[in-house]
């Protein structure tokens, strides 16, 4: 539900992958149809440029009905590309639907999903495509500090998406759902509210002001 209405999440489930893509394990997830997310992910999440552009993770069987893959499927329920590892065309006919992951020359590069193989990042894109018609996400690696790698420990995943300073709206991580804190601003400002007992009126009092504590960046030390 917080994809489909335009949030930007953090999702980080069991060991992490090997290779140059995220594919479902640390990745920042969001909705495929909303262009505007694109120039918001880059520049307000992962601190980069604009133009940066954005892969799909797409049901497996939903596949051909979206992208040209010609000789590379061998039929409907096929897995051709689990690693992200093919660009293929956007069908002309569905490229407005889902411009977040389409590239300016209508190719994309995706990931095919099978539920035998990922089923929690599966059941999560099913439950995408039964809210909206659209069986996929829009999958990024996650990391937003810069310089650094993708996210392994939860720490990191914990660090980085403090980071964001509430660009993310949660972290998935595993089993548990993390959400920032709504700010108390009177305390950030210095003001306590007081009651008093007796005549129940309400004053303000100045107090030490609240440091909040934000997540700095990081300097790594190599011994090779």
């Amino acid at each position: 539900d917080e994809i489909a209405s335009g949030g930007v999440i953090a999702w980080y489930r069991s060991r992490s992958e090997m290779g140059p893509r995220a594919l479902g394990h640390r990745s920042i997830l969001a909705d495929p149809r909303k262009h505007g997310l694109v120039r918001f992910i880059n520049e307000h999440v992962k601190s980069r440029e604009s133009f940066r552009p954005f892969a799909p993770s797409v049901l497996a069987n939903e596949a051909q009905d979206w992208f040209e893959l010609g000789g590379s499927s061998s039929g409907k329920f096929s897995n051709v590309s689990p690693y992200m590892s093919i660009t293929a065309q956007v069908k002309e006919h569905q490229r407005h639907k889902i411009p977040a992951v389409t590239h300016v020359d209508g190719s994309s590069r995706l990931q095919t999903v099978r539920p035998e193989d990922e089923p929690s990042y599966h059941a999560l894109i099913s439950k995408f495509f039964k809210a909206t018609g659209i069986p996929m996400v829009l999958n990024t690696s996650f990391n937003t500090l810069p310089g650094e790698p993708i996210v392994e420990t939860p720490e990191q995943a914990i660090r980085s998406f403090l980071y964001t300073q509430g660009n993310l709206e949660m972290l998935i991580l595993d089993e548990y759902v993390i959400t920032r804190k709504t700010a108390n601003l009177r305390r950030l400002l210095g003001e306590v509210e007081k009651a008093d007992t007796g005549t129940k009126a309400r004053s303000i009092l100045s107090v030490e002001p609240a440091r909040p504590q934000r997540a700095g960046p990081i300097t790594f030390q190599s011994t090779f």
